[in-house]
């Protein structure tokens, strides 16, 4: 790794989600294990709150007051609120912390600022102090392909200001693939209503949404690089296509999932007990369910035809779903009860140490990134069921590009039971594992692994001021 460099601070801003604040975490992790920068990582105080004390040497959490109500429960305060929080009240509170660091008060003097672009708030702030800013995007090359062409689209008229397509563009459908538009590879199998800023359930949301991109965007623009929580060349047809212009990109992903999971903190308690119970059963037989943290909770009927495919698989299974009424409506009467043994149910995995388990065999997902690489990272087949936001595109990643993974098409109980039968048994179960453990090869030792070294020297070196 690169040489020692001298004393100095970086601020990181991450987005306040556990899917976005565990990366910036391990990032800020892998840069004070190999150089002499010390990382401050300012999180709004909700998130603080439930982070408690960050332990990772060279390494400072610190709050930034929101103005949003917390009653203080397990669930942090929603998107509306803290959205709204980043934009009105966050700043001032930034600028205050960074004026008492310039005069030695509170935090160490900072001398750059790495932001989440979903964070762009803090870009303004960074730039009225004179400081380097640089990009961090929590998921693919691909998704921020998909945002930086917004602008374009809308100047060639074929979405409007919602993100629908213009009426002279009609035959842009929902369901179309989007290859025409040279966006990503058509091997994806992309449709229109697959892109991140169209996942939402009603046209006032979805104009919102892409507002917030395309302010994303324009923050974006002054950015000296950006880091990227993904891998170079995300496979196959993607070095086809221009990198998103006027940045230096730069893919640290695999990189970060190299090192210990364990330094980065969660906000919720893991139930351990989930480890105890895979070491009682068979290689390589155990479904592991998850959402993740961020995705809105599933709707009832949903749930419950997973409940009873998951049942009607006669596999073990280990389930973790959140422990609120909104998440487990659509559980049956007496499920857990009449389940128990053969499965599990848990409010909060430590996923990472479920996925290297060689108990587990699947991963039925909604294809979070970070869910996504850590699977790879341990070579599991997945069944992906995607929500919302690049779930899609993850998606199709997954399951056109890498053939790691197949389509969860609906949730009913026969459709989910075929799934499992599919990727656990037979020749397609067998190919799957093939191409995932070819991927974990890429990832964990090889071309990717390779160049997100080489990356993060190059960081190092634009930090050299």
């Amino acid at each position: 790794m690169a040489a020692k460099l001298t004393q100095r601070t970086i601020m990181f801003v991450p987005f306040p989600a556990q899917g976005h604040v565990t990366p910036m975490l391990r990032l800020a992790h892998t840069l004070v294990n190999h150089t002499d920068v010390s990382v401050t990582v300012a999180v709004p105080d909700f998130i603080h709150r439930r982070m408690g004390q960050h332990s990772v040497p060279g390494v400072a959490l610190v709050s930034i007051p929101s103005g949003v109500h917390d009653d203080g429960g397990d669930e942090p305060p929603g998107p509306p609120a803290f959205m709204h929080a980043m934009e009105h009240h966050m700043p001032a509170q930034l600028e205050a912390m960074l004026l008492k660091a310039e005069q030695g008060i509170g935090v160490p003097r900072v001398s750059c600022m790495v932001i989440d672009l979903l964070a762009s708030w803090a870009i303004p702030v960074a730039e009225r102090h004179g400081l380097p800013v640089f990009g961090f995007w929590v998921g693919m090359v691909a998704t921020y392909r998909t945002v930086m062409v917004i602008p374009e689209l809308m100047e060639k008229g074929l979405i409007s200001e919602s993100g629908m397509s213009m009426p002279l563009y009609r035959t842009l459908t929902r369901h179309q693939n989007i290859a025409d538009l040279q966006i990503l590879p058509k091997k994806l199998k992309l449709r229109f209503k697959d892109l991140p800023w169209l996942i939402s359930s009603s046209a006032v949301s979805q104009k919102s949404r892409l507002a917030f991109w395309l302010q994303t965007v324009n923050r974006a623009k002054s950015v000296r690089a950006i880091l990227f929580n993904s891998l170079h060349n995300e496979g196959g047809d993607s070095d086809l296509y221009d990198p998103p212009h006027g940045h230096e990109i730069l893919p640290i992903g695999p990189l970060l999932f190299n090192d210990d999971p364990k330094k980065a903190t969660a906000m919720w308690q893991a139930d351990q007990t989930c480890i105890e119970w895979l070491d009682k059963q068979s290689v390589g037989s155990v479904i592991y369910v998850s959402f993740g943290s961020w995705a809105a909770p599933i709707e009832p009927d949903k749930i419950s035809g997973f409940a009873q495919g998951l049942e009607a698989s006669g596999r073990p299974f280990l389930w973790a779903l959140k422990n609120t009424p909104s998440w487990r409506a659509g559980l049956p009467d007496r499920y857990i009860e009449k389940v128990a043994g053969r499965g599990k149910i848990v409010s909060w995995a430590p996923q990472d140490d479920i996925l290297r388990h060689q108990a587990v065999g699947c991963f039925i997902m909604h294809c979070g990134w970070n869910s996504v690489l850590e699977t790879v990272r341990h070579g599991v087949r997945m069944i992906c069921y995607p929500i919302s936001s690049d779930h899609f595109i993850n998606c199709a990643y997954i399951v056109n590009m890498w053939e790691v993974g197949v389509l969860l098409v609906s949730c009913d109980q026969r459709n989910v039971k075929d799934c499992i039968e599919r990727v656990m048994e037979g020749e397609e179960g067998r190919h799957l594992q093939q191409m995932v453990n070819k991927l974990r090869e890429k990832i964990t030792v090889g071309d990717a692994m390779r160049v997100a070294k080489a990356n993060l020297n190059l960081f190092i070196e634009r930090i050299k001021f």
